[in-house]
């Protein structure tokens, strides 16, 4: 299998960030980590592995980014909107810089042909995979977001900061009406997957809630509940991965 590790200046967050790259060619594969995980941590956690038949087959190429969570929704120090302002900036890289060098990568990797990302990630990398995909669908065209918040209920409280609220899924798409947005959700595949075992209750509920707003505005997703045995650990979510990639690209 084909790795790379890279270490890039981000302009948006003043900083290095560092992600790593696997595979030659395929669909490329945006992984985002669990809270205040590193770009390393999809592979030592064993999701490369579970994926290595897709990898060097050419499936796809998977690329695993830095969080920021540190600096964002866990930063001690810090007023809401100060965390929030910071999340714009992580948003912004990874919108402006991240995705770009993503793009352009897999066009020369795939014989000049464009394709969209699909996002993934578990628990707050599935926050973080949908709240991409939903903020900027014209980048995707495929998600598969395992036990996640889909709001910031957690962080923030039931009433959501005004600085808070575009990064909020649940919040900022019941009020979506722009078909621009509408019609990219309704032309990808969305996967929504949550266990209903230990430490999956709040998952399961606001799954439950997203799938009910999805509904409401007509676009078709695949939202499933695991068992009661089904935990909030790297056990399941390679279970979970393996059973959805291959629905992703079929």
């Amino acid at each position: 299998m084909k790795v790379t590790y890279h270490k890039v200046y981000s302009d948006n967050l003043q900083r290095d960030m560092e992600y790593k790259t696997y595979g030659h060619q395929g669909k490329p594969v945006l992984v985002f980590p669990t809270s205040c995980g590193r770009f390393y941590q999809y592979e030592d956690s064993g999701m490369i592995g579970t994926l290595e038949s897709y990898i060097e087959q050419g499936q796809i190429q998977v690329w695993t980014c830095d969080s920021m969570d540190e600096e964002t929704f866990y930063a001690k120090d810090s007023t809401t909107d100060e965390k929030m302002k910071r999340h714009d900036q992580y948003d912004a890289y990874v919108k402006n810089e991240l995705i770009p060098s993503i793009l352009h990568q897999s066009k020369e990797n795939n014989g000049g042909q464009t394709q969209k990302i699909l996002a993934t990630g578990c628990s707050l990398g599935a926050y973080h995979s949908a709240n991409m995909f939903f903020r900027h669908p014209q980048y995707f065209d495929s998600l598969i977001a395992l036990s996640g918040l889909y709001s910031t209920n957690r962080f923030f409280g039931e009433e959501v900061p005004p600085s808070a609220y575009y990064h909020s899924p649940l919040h900022y798409l019941k009020n979506l009406e722009d078909d621009f947005y509408l019609n990219h959700y309704r032309n990808s595949k969305i996967i929504i997957c949550t266990g209903q075992g230990a430490y999956e209750d709040l998952m399961r509920s606001e799954t439950q809630k997203l799938l009910e707003v999805l509904q409401e505005k007509h676009v078709p997703a695949n939202v499933e509940f695991w068992g009661h045995d089904v935990n909030h650990d790297w056990y399941w979510w390679k279970k979970q991965i393996l059973y959805y990639m291959n629905w992703c690209l079929s």
